[in-house]
């Protein structure tokens, strides 16, 4: 009997938002905007696309394995995780919960730029420990190659930010 026959395209999209990015932990793949799609036939076929913030991106692998195991164990006898690097990430596609949940883990969001981002915007980012703007890019090189070092001379801490892109 097909244990899927039930399970519904929102189904499957509910338990990806329990798939964590594994460079961000409080962030999930849809939070990020990484799912693209999803879909299902009313089979035991499941397919997942997914857009990588970064071609390069080192966690793309481990993404993939974690959102085919998730939607696996939804019982799903065949799950298809389609790596789409024709369309382009950009840091918009975060939901705006997403960026409160980066500040209140420490890390600056990338401001909502459409599309197009301005030198205010670049330089004028808050801080996620004091909210002050005084802040100064240390490093284009984070932990992360979507991160970026910033110093805030309000608060005098060191914080990463989100790259927008």
């Amino acid at each position: 009997m097909n244990t899927t026959t039930n399970i519904t395209d929102a189904d499957i999209w509910a338990t990806l938002e329990s798939v964590k990015d594994p460079e961000i932990p409080v962030l999930s793949v849809v939070d990020m905007g990484i799912i693209t799609a999803v879909s299902h036939e009313g089979g035991d076929t499941a397919t997942v696309t997914m857009t990588p913030t970064f071609v390069g991106c080192p966690a793309i692998h481990t993404m993939k394995k974690d959102i085919h195991d998730a939607v696996a164990a939804m019982g799903f006898s065949s799950v298809e995780v389609i790596v789409d690097m024709d369309t382009a990430w950009t840091s918009d596609r975060m939901k705006p919960e997403a960026k409160a949940k980066l500040e209140k883990f420490g890390i600056a969001p990338p401001p909502v730029s459409d599309g197009e981002l301005t030198a205010e915007m670049l330089d004028r980012v808050r801080c996620p420990h004091c909210g002050s703007t005084d802040t100064t890019l240390r490093s284009t090189f984070g932990s992360t190659l979507c991160r970026a070092i910033r110093f805030c001379f309000s608060c005098k801490q060191g914080f990463e930010q989100f790259k927008p892109l």
